[in-house]
């Protein structure tokens, strides 16, 4: 089976409109990362919650936000050798069942040990289902399309801020933080059941000339040098971004001096916002080019980032305006990034090339958390020292990546036959 079957041509084609199904599928799958990213970013506003309900310590909580990425790493590696080798919805439903299984178990967890053991198989299993997700839009949208798609893709992340970390919140400070999990597992076992049975077969790569040995095909997909460099801007973008996400909630109360009860009011407006930002992001890198609307999305994050991590005890308001602008940095650059990256592996490697990333993402994300554990202090009152030193380490990455990126995207330019994707 030819290319052009597991995914439209590239060409110079005005983008086109979503088919009925086309746009069933986007929304399934936006869901499926619903409820993958709220479960793992959850922890974060929580840590202000887990840390007392505990009695454990920043480096401790740090510990249990690195062991979902460590291990969702080590399930990528191992899952990459096999990720083409069989139908991407069936590989989806088997790891999707086992993550909600994994958040089961932290939703039950009387202690730190049995919580920590819950975010383990969590992330083995939670950790390859934004690969598989990756192939699937790989295999069945062109790369005309693909901006508009994991745009829409990403409003997962906004809508987690919106919908779920706001109604988290609100059922930790009522009745208990075991409840959030709770609620994500419900909420898994129904999208379970709508891919089940609405989700057609994603199986033509299979028909395609496969090498029959799964640590062969990691082997080839992890020695392809036309791989190397987009692995290594992927481990750099995961690096410096998750430095800040496990600690923003105890940052904004203890540092900016934002009550704990308005911690809600900042995830939904910042979600809104997002909701609207993550399209119009994916139009503009399908529109403008991915690499231009990925250069925007450095600048921005640079400027807020450096501002957001030198501010002191602020207004509310400030504290909103703050991460709204700091997410449109965000999205800018995440959504054209794995737009432009999945230009880049041949169709017999779309699913190992998607693990071996999210693999690298997550290891590399665990790292960050763990480096900026290493980093800050907490003080006698609470809030967190040596915070901006995080920021300047998040910069540092972004620039660098900004840099490789642009090799990047001449690659796919060139096999393309534009000047700039």
């Amino acid at each position: 089976m030819t290319e052009p079957t597991l995914a439209a041509p590239i060409d110079d084609q005005r983008p086109r409109g979503f088919s009925r199904y086309q746009a069933l599928l986007i929304a399934l799958l936006a869901l499926t990362q619903f409820t993958i990213i709220l479960d793992f970013i959850i922890m974060s506003p929580l840590g202000a919650i887990l840390m007392p309900a505990l009695g454990i310590t920043a480096g401790q909580f740090g510990v249990a936000v690195s062991a979902y990425a460590f291990s969702a790493g080590l399930s990528g590696i191992l899952a990459a050798g096999f990720a083409d080798r069989f139908d991407r919805k069936r590989l989806l439903l088997f790891f999707y069942v086992g993550f909600t299984l994994g958040t089961l178990l932290c939703a039950v967890a009387p202690n730190y040990h049995v919580l920590l053991i819950g975010r383990i198989v969590t992330g083995l299993f939670g950790g390859v289902i934004g690969a598989v997700v990756l192939a699937i839009i790989t295999d069945l949208f062109s790369l005309q399309m693909r901006g508009r798609v994991m745009g829409i893709i990403q409003t997962a992340f906004a809508a987690s801020q919106v919908l779920g970390i706001p109604a988290g919140l609100f059922l930790a400070n009522h009745w208990s933080w075991h409840v959030c999990f709770i609620a994500i597992v419900v909420l898994s076992i129904v999208t379970i059941a709508i891919i089940a049975f609405a989700m057609e077969p994603v199986d033509a790569h299979l028909k395609l000339k496969q090498d029959r040995n799964p640590f062969r095909h990691l082997v080839a997909t992890v020695s392809e040098p036309r791989y190397t460099l987009a692995f290594a801007v992927t481990t750099l973008l995961a690096t410096g971004g998750y430095m800040l996400m496990p600690f923003s909630s105890a940052y904004t109360v203890h540092n900016l001096g934002i009550d704990i009860t308005h911690l809600p009011t900042i995830y939904l407006v910042s979600g809104l916002f997002s909701i609207v930002t993550g399209p119009l992001v994916g139009r503009a890198s399908d529109t403008f080019g991915k690499y231009p609307t990925f250069v925007f999305g450095c600048a921005m994050t640079v400027l807020m980032v450096l501002i957001y991590t030198h501010l002191g005890h602020v207004s509310l308001a400030t504290a909103i305006l703050v991460n709204v602008l700091m997410f449109v940095g965000i999205f800018s650059r995440m959504i054209p990034s794995q737009a432009l990256m999945s230009a880049i592996p041949e169709p017999g490697q779309r699913g190992s090339f998607s693990a071996v990333s999210a693999s690298l993402q997550q290891l590399s994300g665990g790292l960050g958390s763990v480096l900026a554990s290493a980093i800050i202090a907490q003080g006698a009152d609470g809030a967190l020292l040596h915070f901006d030193r995080i920021g300047y380490v998040v910069v540092t990455t972004t620039i660098v990546t900004l840099v490789m990126m642009y090799f990047v995207q001449k690659a796919v330019a060139e096999r393309t036959g534009k000047r700039v994707v």
